[in-house]
């Protein structure tokens, strides 16, 4: 009778651990990758849960940093299925180099760059930035905040001066500007107002004239891996749906979203 039994019991193990396997397997969610500039960290965590609350069966991976730094690590192969700039030129970039769809790009929200402090009253004028002795900005070659912050400066000629000062400190990305702002680290920080606003302590002292630098636009398309996705496709036309847009402007974004979907 033990004999006859053990097999018995060995098969009903086996096929009960294979169903646990298959089971498993298919609990597994879809990964969705998304690399976006840091600015648009909080807003789109947030266009994101609501999103994955709807579709409980997706997983949404977020890559955020500067601009530049994420579009060199698609072009050497890094996983993404949505890249999301904060300035035209790194998307031309991808699309010149065939790593996303052209066809889908689509510009999503504005910003506006300012000056944060956690000490310095508010000024009127460029022209004050130079009676400073830290000034915190992205650095020009990777980040966007960067690009424009620079324009600014030499517009209003004063970026050869700081430079040869030595008062610019230079950053990875809009955050840790603003971080170094926030703790008193340097005097000045040059970040977009929606990272302006979600400051512990420091806080807008001046905005910079939009004249003074290129529009500052966020914009968004599919990559070519993504391009293939079902759900990377929408999750992209969620962000540009009315709801993404009110929780944009919630976080200080001016709303310039194209309301065509992508198919």
């Amino acid at each position: 009778m033990p004999p006859r039994i053990r097999p018995f019991t060995s098969l009903v193990s086996m096929i009960i651990l294979s169903m646990l396997i298959i089971s498993t397997a298919m609990a597994e969610p879809e990964i969705i990758q998304i690399s976006s500039a840091a600015n648009l960290t909080d807003a789109l965590k947030k266009i994101g849960d609501a999103f994955t609350k709807a579709k409980p069966g997706i997983e949404l991976r977020y890559n955020f940093g500067a601009s530049g730094a994420l579009a060199k690590q698609i072009d050497n192969g890094a996983p993404a299925d949505i890249f999301i700039s904060a300035n035209a030129k790194w998307m031309e970039h991808l699309v010149t180099n065939k790593k996303v769809v052209k066809e889908s790009v689509r510009d999503i929200a504005g910003n506006t760059l300012v000056v944060v402090s956690l000490k310095a009253k508010p000024f009127s004028s460029m022209a004050d930035i130079s009676t400073y002795s830290r000034i915190a900005m992205g650095s020009p070659g990777s980040t966007p905040v960067g690009e424009y912050t620079e324009h600014a400066l030499r517009a209003s000629a004063l970026y050869e001066g700081l430079s040869s000062q030595n008062k610019l400190v230079l950053t990875k990305d809009v955050r840790q500007a603003l971080l170094y702002a926030d703790r008193g680290e340097t005097d000045l920080a040059f970040v977009y107002k929606t990272d302006a606003l979600l400051a512990e302590h420091a806080k807008i002292v001046f905005t910079v004239p939009s004249k003074l630098h290129k529009p500052i636009v966020n914009s968004m398309a599919l990559t070519t891996k993504g391009n293939s996705k079902e759900n990377a496709k929408a999750f992209f036309n969620a962000v540009l749906s009315k709801e993404a847009r009110a929780i944009l402007e919630s976080y200080g974004y001016s709303v310039i979203v194209s309301p065509v979907p992508v198919k």
